[in-house]
Parts: C-alpha cells; structure tokens; sequence
C-alpha cells in the first residue's frame, strides 16, 4: 500500500474520559483492520506532585481537558468510526455536516512541543495552603500545635506558619510536609 498522507486532527472528548476514550479509539481502529490509517493518538498530560495529608503524591493530569490529539488519515469510514466511539464528542473545528479541519503545522509543533517541554520540566507542585488559613503542625518540636499561615514561600516550598506559644505569636518557618490543614 503506498504512504498515505496524515494529519493531525483534534477529536473533542467527555472530559476526564480522555485516556479511556483513547484506548476505546485504539481498540476499535485495531478491530476493524483500519491500524494503516491512524499513526498516533495522544493525551496531551503533565506530571503533578499533589500533597495530601502530608505525603506527596505524583499524578499525571491532562494538560488539554476533553481533547485527543489522533495523527490519521481520514479517509472513507475511519471519521466515521472515530465519531462513534462511546465518549467521543465529534472533530473539533468540524462544520456541520462538513470534513474535520486538520491542525496547521505551527500549532502541531506547539502542542507536541508542548508536551515534550512537560514532560521534560521540573515536576510543578500544587500548593494545597493559603494564606489565613489555620493548620495544625504534625512534625518537629512544636508538634500538635496549631497556627494560621502567614507567607507561602513557592521556591523554597516552605510556609511562614504564626503559632501562639505561651501566650505570644511566634513565626515558624516550616515545609508542606510538616504541616495539615485543620478541617
């Protein structure tokens, strides 16, 4: 068969479907034999470290909720086949009734550029505090007492966290890790 000429399209997906949708467009191109015309498809993600309850946790989130990015060339049924997939909203940029508009090359190279420049960066951390907030510290010498957050340091990923000590406001400057929040 000679080299067909593919494209990357933007397939519009439930939101917070998209790995699964991913794998239901993969199993079904694979079932009806149409593995020749989809080259790739991608969900765009990012690693996150998430801290819960004083434990860090890394979780990977997608970076373009609801969108798929499929490398294909739609001809004859595979549109179709892609459109019926359970989850699959339709092609974004789609007119009605009409053919999917393919991405131009500039932004191709943006969005994979993208996702390897997130897959590449330093882990971002989401700060899971803010300031006023009251927190209850869980580690170090002034373990069980309880302060209201005065500074978020990101760089250093630290908080300056006012705590009451025999009667006086005395600042402690203390890690994510040290401290819970007060529910």
């Amino acid at each position: 068969m000679s080299e067909t000429i593919k494209n990357w399209y933007v397939v519009r997906a439930v939101g917070g479907k998209e790995n699964k949708v991913k794998t239901y467009i993969e199993n079904e191109i694979t079932r009806l034999g149409l593995s020749d015309f989809v080259e790739e498809i991608l969900v765009p993600t990012q690693k996150v470290i998430q801290i819960r309850k004083g434990k860090k946790y890394n979780i990977e989130k997608v970076y373009f909720p609801g969108y798929i990015m499929v490398k294909a060339n739609l001809s004859g049924e595979v549109p179709h086949v892609i459109k019926s997939v359970t989850g699959v909203i339709g092609f974004l940029g789609e007119v009605k009734g009409g053919d999917p508009v393919p991405l131009r090359k500039a932004e191709v190279n943006r969005m994979l550029g993208k996702v390897d420049e997130l897959a590449i960066q330093n882990e971002n951390v989401v700060i899971p505090y803010v300031v006023g907030e009251t927190v209850k510290v869980i580690d170090g010498p002034f373990n069980g007492f309880d302060g209201i957050i005065e500074k978020i340091n990101e760089e250093k990923r630290k908080l300056e966290v006012m705590v009451k000590i025999f009667g006086r406001r005395t600042p402690l400057e203390l890690s994510y890790m040290q401290v819970n929040k007060v529910s």
